[in-house]
Order: structure tokens, then C-alpha cells, then sequence
């Protein structure tokens, strides 16, 4: 049962009520028109109190050991008196929409305990497996008083850009020992990477893990790094053993620091905002276009004469675009 008064959202979230950060999550991530018109209300009640927390992104390859790190990390802040929310977007399934949501299950420490939010969210039909949503949902946590959120992705793709354009800091998890070390990790990825962590450095695996660490670094220092004044480092760790985990929250530290200083900190949050506005600007023109009545009338016939050949995709999209211009020269 959704609740229509925003007061319940924004004092529920304010005074850090799991239940309502629960259900303004949901709220959000609902697309039934109704429930975007309250989204907007809580949002903008809730922006003052946003922006205060360090945004983390977390990748990998499959099998690299995301979840066991993001425990391991969480589990360090929260000694250290941080409350970690940690935003796992799950892979859903193209025909059903269902998703695995086994982030819980596989974070049981971390669940349990009251100082950690963890919430997983099924990406859809959004491109590469983000979720839809993950930006507002950053937002509602910190103003829940959550000071470190991570972003947990489904896995290296093109998700990535889109996770990296909401982070402060983009931590890009691999694994050593599994034959050439850069396949499986395109180029543009490691050019996003404000770190690169090879984990599951224990045991048998220690050598291999420096050898890819090595390898790492010679293909960074043949890229310009994305800002002056930070240069992303290679590690090794292990999230099983906790070696390593202190080191990389360090950096993500130090990292804050230097482009605070430099000026770049607020400038990059900035140009995150205008993306994230002209994205949802163009989002909205497509769904507003097609719910016009002439465009739904004609749709379907164009795609037909696409899919028999009787016309071309280039000149059907030119028909509707025309009828729409044509639409607002008359309403003019």
C-alpha cells in the first residue's frame, strides 16, 4: 500500500525509519504517474538535507568477488562509526522482469547489523543494468543520514559509464590468474577507474595477484588520467582475509581530498547534475511523444511496413516526426 501524503516519506526518512527509507525507495522506483508526482515532492523536500555523503561505485568482472568486498569494506566503515548504505543493482531477467535479489543473502553480516542499509534493485530493461532510479535513491539515503553510499553494478559493461557518472569514486574490482590479465575489461573502463583493485590476493593466489598488478599499472600509465591531480593506483586485496581493504578506503579518502582542494569535487558533481537532467529530459520527451494520439495511431502500422519490407525504418521515423511537427505548428 503506497502512502499519498509526503509528510510520511520526508519525516520517515529524515529520523532515519528503516520501514519509510524502504518505502520512499519503492515509491520511487514506481512508474505509475501518480506516484512520480508525490516522488517529486519528497525530492524536493528532501534535497536540502543530500550531498553529504562520499558516493562510491563498485564493478567487476563476474566471480571477482564484489559482494564479499562490499561486505568486507562495510563492515571496516562501520567500526569506524560510518553508516553504510549500499545500493546492489540486480540483473533481471529481459522476458519476466525478475530478478536474483540475493544481495542480502550473500551480505548476511552486513545485513544484520542496524547501521547498514542494503538495498537491492532490479535494473529492467535499463541500459547495461543500472537501475533507473539509483541517483534519487543516492539521494534519499543520504538524507536518511547515511555518509558512504555504495553502488554495486551488475557487471563490466556499458552500466559502468552510467554508474560512473553518479559516483564520487569508481572502483573497478578484478581478478588475477585467469590467463591474459586485460581480457575480459574494456579499455574505456580502466580509462573511468579512479582505482583498480585486483582481489582475491591470498593464499596460492599472492604472486598472481602482484604479476596482474603489474600489469595493471603499464596499461594505466599508457593513459591520461581523467584529472590532473590523481593518479588512479593499482592495488591488491583480499576481501576473505580483509588484507588490502584499508588501503583502498584511503585512497577513495584521499582522493576526496585532492580534488576538493583542486576544486574539481564540486565542479564534477555539478556536471553530474546536467547529465542527469538532460538525460531525464530526454527520457521524458520520449515518453511524452509517444503518448501523443496521432503517434499511437500510427505506430503500429510503420512497424509492420518495416517489419515487411514495405518501407524503411529511416522513412518511417521521418513520418512521425513530421506528424508531430505538423501537430505543433497547428497548436501555435
Amino acid at each position: 500500500m503506497i502512502e499519498t501524503d509526503p509528510k510520511y516519506y520526508v519525516d520517515g526518512v529524515l529520523e532515519g525509519n528503516r520501514k519509510a527509507l524502504s518505502k520512499t525507495i519503492t515509491l520511487i522506483e514506481s512508474a505509475l504517474p501518480s506516484h512520480q508526482k508525490l516522488t517529486h515532492e519528497v525530492l524536493d523536500a528532501l534535497l536540502p538535507h543530500t550531498g553529504n555523503s562520499i558516493r562510491l561505485g563498485i564493478t567487476g568482472v563476474p566471480g571477482v568477488g564484489k559482494s564479499t568486498f562490499i561486505e568486507s569494506l562495510g563492515l571496516r566503515l562501520i567500526e569506524e562509526e560510518h553508516q553504510v548504505a549500499i545500493l546492489a543493482v540486480d540483473p533481471s531477467s529481459a522476458k519476466s522482469g525478475g530478478s536474483i535479489m540475493g544481495d542480502k543473502t550473500r551480505m548476511e553480516k552486513l545485513s544484520a547489523d542496524p547501521r547498514a542499509f542494503i538495498r537491492p534493485s532490479p535494473a529492467g530493461r535499463t541500459l547495461g543494468g543500472v537501475a533507473r532510479k539509483t541517483r534519487e535513491s543516492i539521494l534519499v539515503c543520504e538524507a536518511a543520514g547515511f555518509d558512504v553510499v555504495m553502488v554495486e553494478t551488475v557487471g563490466v559493461g556499458q552500466s559502468e559509464y552510467s554508474v560512473a557518472s553518479m559516483v564520487d569514486f569508481f572502483l573497478v574490482l578484478l581478478l588475477a590468474g585467469a590467463g591474459d590479465e586485460l581480457q575480459g575489461i574494456k579499455r574505456g573502463i580502466i580509462e573511468i577507474a579512479d582505482a583498480i583493485a585486483v582481489n582475491k590476493a591470498d593464499g596460492n593466489n599472492i604472486e598472481n595477484a602482484a604479476n596482474a598488478k603489474a600489469a595493471y599499472e603499464n596499461a594505466l600509465h599508457m593513459m591520461a588520467p581523467a584529472s590532473p591531480v590523481w593518479q588512479p593506483p593499482v592495488m591488491t586485496c583480499s576481501a576473505l582475509t580483509m588484507t588490502g581493504i584499508d588501503a583502498i578506503w584511503h585512497n577513495v579518502l584521499e582522493h576526496r581530498h585532492l580534488m576538493q582542494q583542486a576544486g574539481e569535487f564540486d565542479r564534477k558533481r555539478r556536471e553530474q547534475a546536467m547529465d542527469w537532467f538532460l538525460y531525464l529530459l530526454d527520457e521524458g520527451l520520449k515518453e511524452w511523444f509517444y503518448q501523443l494520439p496521432d503517434v499511437k495511431e500510427m505506430l503500429p502500422g510503420i512497424r509492420r511496413q518495416i517489419t515487411d519490407g514495405r518501407t524503411t525504418a529511416m522513412a518511417g521515423a521521418r513520418r512521425l516526426l513530421e506528424t508531430l511537427s505538423t501537430m505543433l505548428q497547428n497548436d501555435s
